[in-house]
């Protein structure tokens, strides 16, 4: 009986006919004080073990989500010749950073109810807690917000981004910026057909600061007297450096 179950329930599970096999260029990303950025180059096959399925063409599309964090988004108004905040809306969870990259535009390869399942678009990626009675426009602070963060390179939409050889090689590169937040950064595979999700593949990618950035890191958080005080001591010295460096060139 428990053989013909479990018979059963293989019969049962979908077995994918098109997987990923992926690659990173590196699997660990290092904020040093000298860090201004990084590329990360993401490649991978589509395993098979039929032939290519006719019919609608395969499609790639590729995510790299930072650490979420809850944040408010404000919205400020003139009033009196003063600007003010007026509303806020509370965000449950944003990523820090999000870049999604595709073969083609994501409307071509992606359908609504894919995305609202997977949460693939930066708008999907993006968790409301509730939104107070008054606002009536909500949309328009996760507006401000992805605007804001894509003017820092935070959020990307790379369409058209990733290239895809054969419907079986696909590579795509993510720049990533000097800004990031320490933590794990996961990497998303989707393969589609007919904007239907037919495969999915997950990896992380750590972003950790090493070096003296970790050491000022470290000490901001663990003695913050101290770190205050060194701070204090390297603006005294960079002042009084700075004053006799102007009197030997005056004198």
């Amino acid at each position: 009986m428990l053989r013909l179950a479990l018979a059963f329930l293989l019969l049962a599970t979908p077995v994918s006919a098109e997987e990923v096999v992926l690659g990173l260029s590196q699997d660990e990303v290092a904020i040093t004080a000298t860090f201004d950025g990084d590329d990360i180059l993401i490649f991978g096959a589509v395993k098979r073990e039929k032939p290519i399925p006719d019919g609608d063409p395969l499609e790639v599309i590729v995510t790299v989500a930072g650490p979420s964090e809850p944040l408010t988004v404000r919205r400020k108004d003139k009033r009196v010749g003063i600007w003010v905040n007026v509303d806020a809306v509370e965000i449950d969870a944003a990523p820090s950073f999000y870049a999604v990259a595709s073969t083609a535009p994501l409307s071509d390869v992606l359908s609504n109810t894919e995305d609202l399942r997977h949460k693939i678009t930066i708008n999907r990626a993006i968790r409301f807690v509730g939104v107070p009675e008054q606002i009536t426009d909500s949309g328009k602070f996760t507006e401000a917000l992805i605007r804001i963060r894509k003017e820092a390179e935070l959020y990307q939409t790379l369409e058209s981004n990733v290239d895809l050889a054969q419907q079986t090689l696909f590579r795509t590169q993510i720049d990533m910026p000097a800004n990031l937040v320490e933590g794990a950064y996961k990497t998303r595979i989707f393969l589609t057909r007919g904007g239907r999700v037919i495969s999915t593949y997950e990896r992380m990618i750590e972003v950790r600061k090493v070096g003296l950035e970790r050491w000022l890191y470290n000490m901001a958080h663990d003695t913050p007297l101290l770190y205050g005080l060194m701070s204090l001591a390297i603006a005294i010295a960079a002042g009084w450096g700075a004053s006799a460096a102007f009197r030997a060139i005056r004198g």
